[in-house]
């Protein structure tokens, strides 16, 4: 697998998703790489659903697009004989941590934009994402090419979340830190958190990328940010540091005790955890 400096120098990328290549691959990215423990940790409960709706059998080649550092496709490799896994995504940052964490294993990692990059003709069994395919300029284009790239009979298995209004965390959390801004979310359409919320609107778009048998399951699971509210203060602060920069002392200063107030009302002994909504879904090439 080449190094991350061959990635970066190799990588082809869609222009519409520069954006998210200077955000991912930037100080938003090492932040996630970072604290990548602690992201997992905050998704622990939906891993298990997750991995058994892959039902990776042995042998199988995976493709795990924005794949972070790689807990995914480690997890579904340690779990499954003989498959083996290609890691995607735009941090190299976390690709690294993703290597360190993979040694000994079949699993390899790679920079690279999944809209546009050749994976080769029908060279994987899965397709798996965790909230990793909501951030793509243009859907239709990446859900096709990952559709040229999946064996006939192959899977595809994603985990997205459900619409803002069923997710207590991001609600709660930009509600905090909003102090007299406007923080409205992306316009229906565009890439975002919740660009795949809506069943009317992902269905059809997988059929027309040459998916069939699509599958909306609901799933609900707490997210964990943290031992305490003022570790999850802190992991949170570190997250939302891009929607922060533009505040003077007072505002940051508000909008810090008023997330503060957040974990704490939601602290016990497992720690601070909110509720949250995603659909598992699954479809078939």
């Amino acid at each position: 697998m080449n190094d991350t400096m061959n990635d970066a120098m190799t990588l082809e990328i869609d222009p519409r998703n520069a954006g998210q290549l200077r955000e991912w691959d930037g100080a938003h990215g090492l932040y996630w790489a970072e604290q990548a423990d602690a992201y997992d940790a905050a998704y622990a409960h939906y891993q298990p659903a997750l991995l058994a709706a892959a039902a990776v059998r042995p042998g199988e080649r995976i493709l795990d697009v924005g794949c972070g550092s790689g807990q995914v496709a480690i997890d579904l490799v340690r779990a499954t004989p003989h498959s083996i896994a290609l890691g995607v995504d735009l941090s190299s940052a976390q690709l690294e941590v993703g290597r360190a964490r993979a040694v000994g294993l079949d699993v390899e990692f790679l920079q690279a934009d999944a809209q546009v990059h050749d994976f080769g003709a029908a060279s994987y069994d899965l397709v798996v994402s965790r909230t990793g395919t909501m951030f793509f300029s243009d859907q239709a284009m990446a859900f096709a090419n990952l559709a040229r790239c999946t064996k006939p009979g192959g899977r595809l298995t994603i985990l997205v979340w459900r619409g803002v209004g069923e997710n207590e965390w991001f609600r709660e959390f930009f509600e905090a830190v909003r102090v007299g801004r406007d923080l409205s979310g992306p316009p229906p359409g565009t890439p975002g958190p919740f660009s795949q919320s809506d069943p009317a609107v992902v269905e059809p778009l997988l059929h027309g990328a040459g998916w069939t048998d699509v599958v909306f399951a609901p799933a609900d699971e707490p997210i964990w940010f943290g031992a305490d509210s003022d570790k999850a203060t802190s992991f949170i602060l570190g997250q939302l540091a891009w929607l922060l920069a533009d505040l003077d002392e007072a505002k940051l200063r508000e909008a810090t005790d008023n997330l503060h107030a957040v974990m704490a009302a939601h602290e016990s002994h497992v720690g601070v955890e909110l509720s949250s909504a995603a659909w598992l879904i699954t479809a078939r090439r």
